[in-house]
């Protein structure tokens, strides 16, 4: 491997951190292992190595190091934890999907006749690709199954008939088209109670909390001034800060419907494919909801990564994929360790108490603030601390509540429009990083979107979403 500035650079960070002062309130290994977890994200923005690798290592020299648990065994328990976690197989799940869309042909299709129907113009096939989020959304409650096992797997053949593949010609329309879905996931797990688990999760803490309920049509209208109109700007947003080199293209959708022809009636492998596809579907969207009764199962709830071992498992017996697929998909065990890594180390800061601190001490002054002054920087600091969490049902458990309780603390602020600001914020928020939700980190590995440029424009994005929240959600709320 040649050396470079940005190999060294994560070590820098690391070395810096450790050797400052250890803040008032925090034990060394509190800060010591923030310096850790610093550096490894340091080495993700800057590139240092593949991201797997990264990950990786910080979690070794984290574990090594006996910085959450002393004991070595236990130690090691902690470090292989994340590779238990159900939302890092639902996303390995997601890029196996992919391998059955892939050889059956049946991604190939849908993709062509979206661009036969949509293509004439880049910013057509945006819109679409948002369209179908939007669908889906109210009536799947997992983001990443929706978007990482369902659209990922279909807008990725659309890129390819215009002649872009990861690297060097991802530019041409696949950055577009894999922002555009992941930006969109975003703003529908906001829109609607049910389109992020976490939401519910939310509002039960909320309820206990602060003794505010919300149904599902309140939760809508509280944020549909802000909500509809980001899903009729993200195409539009993503065409300006992707800038796409193919901007129309009409000779393709001519192209498109020849290759639809040539591809004769659907195949058994892509009827079968279709079948399974539905049969997840109604999973996901029956069998992982409590509150739904499906008769034929032995209970009446399925959770969404089961659902996909069960949908694998037929994939394999039918002869959609062999296994040898499976274990040559590098970017699925890329996006593994390198995610498993992180939602351990993530997890590892609220366990030793590093986030507690951080809100504490965030928390201290805002008790002299003004109503308004007070809602602004508890949303502030609620959204981005999300930087430092790789789960949002997490971020949920341990943040939510510190917010509320400080929240309370401020005479006159409205705590119904504090609550809201900060659940509607839950999904917005997963566009910051390639770590932050559930779908980011196959977007991420996909080689659509360059692994800076994702952090770049998560920032962008991020921005825009906060802003709304601020500018139109805020006042929104005041006067309903």
């Amino acid at each position: 491997m040649k050396l470079h500035w940005r190999t060294f650079a994560p070590l820098v960070v690391w070395l810096v951190l450790y050797l400052i002062p250890v803040p008032e309130g925090l034990a060394a290994n509190q800060w010591h292992y923030f310096a850790i977890f610093a550096a490894v994200i340091t080495g993700l923005i800057l590139e240092s190595m593949p991201v797997g690798a990264i990950g990786l290592i910080g979690l070794t020299v984290a574990g090594i190091s006996g910085y959450v648990e002393h004991d070595p065994n236990k130690s090691l328990r902690w470090m292989l934890g994340g590779f238990a976690e159900s939302t890092v197989w639902l996303i390995v799940g997601a890029f196996v999907f992919s391998i059955g869309y892939r050889k059956s042909g049946l991604g190939r299709r849908l993709a062509l006749l979206l661009v036969r129907g949509l293509g004439r113009r880049t910013i057509g096939l945006g819109y679409a690709v948002a369209l179908s989020d939007v669908v889906l959304a109210p009536a799947t409650p997992s983001n990443t199954a929706r978007s990482g096992g369902t659209i990922y797997p279909i807008v990725t053949n659309i890129p390819r008939i215009y002649g872009s593949e990861p690297g060097p010609t991802a530019g041409k329309i696949g950055t577009y088209v894999m922002w555009t879905a992941f930006a969109t996931t975003a703003v529908t797990s906001s829109l609607f109670l049910t389109a992020l688990a976490p939401n519910a999760a939310a509002l039960s803490i909320a309820k206990k909390i602060v003794n505010v309920e919300v149904s599902w049509s309140q939760w809508f209208v509280g944020f549909a001034p802000l909500g509809i109109l980001l899903l009729i700007l993200v195409p539009l947003l993503s065409y300006i800060v992707c800038r796409p080199e193919v901007k129309e293209s009409p000779e393709i959708v001519a192209w498109s419907g020849e290759e639809l022809k040539k591809m004769g009636p659907p195949s058994r492998h892509e009827w079968i494919m279709a079948a399974l596809v539905l049969l997840a579907m109604f999973f996901w969207i029956c069998g992982s909801n409590p509150n739904i009764s499906v008769p034929f199962l032995g209970s009446n709830f399925i959770n969404a990564t089961t659902v996909v071992f069960v949908v694998i498992s037929l994939m394999l017996l039918t002869g959609v994929i062999e296994f040898e697929d499976i274990v040559k998909e590098k970017s699925a065990w890329e996006v593994f360790f390198y995610f498993t890594s992180l939602l351990t180390l993530s997890s590892g800061l609220n366990e030793i108490g590093f986030i507690k601190w951080v809100a504490e001490g965030y928390a201290k002054p805002l008790a002299t603030m003004t109503p308004l002054m007070g809602t602004i920087l508890l949303v502030t600091f609620f959204f981005w601390v999300h930087y430092f969490f790789s789960s949002i049902t997490s971020h949920t458990a341990a943040v939510l509540p510190v917010v509320l309780a400080v929240g309370s603390s401020i005479p006159g602020l409205s705590m119904p429009t504090l609550m809201l600001l900060c659940v509607y914020s839950l999904g917005l928020m997963g566009v910051i990083s390639p770590y932050a939700t559930g779908p980011a980190p196959m977007y991420y590995g996909s080689g659509y979107i360059g692994k800076g440029d994702f952090w770049k424009f998560g920032l962008i994005f991020g921005l825009i979403y906060f802003f709304g929240l601020l500018l139109i959600v805020l006042p929104w709320l005041q006067m309903v």
